[in-house]
């Protein structure tokens, strides 16, 4: 019966790992961040207005 549970150790390491896993996803992406030239981070500013937006529909017409 209790060759099915999970070891404290393992358990540990497992948590470990993931922690470690994580911590490093987030300072590669932040120190990637900081090292971005300063083309790069005007493009990047101007991302989501990079191509004209149609006007809403009741932005068209106010008299409508």
């Amino acid at each position: 019966m209790f060759r099915r549970l999970i070891f404290e150790d393992s358990a540990a390491l497992f948590t470990l790992v993931a922690f470690i896993t994580a911590v490093s996803i987030f300072v590669s992406i932040t120190w990637r961040a900081l090292r971005m030239k300063r083309p790069q981070l005007a493009h990047s500013e101007q991302l989501p207005f990079s191509t004209p937006t149609p006007a809403a529909r009741h932005d068209s017409d106010p008299a409508a």
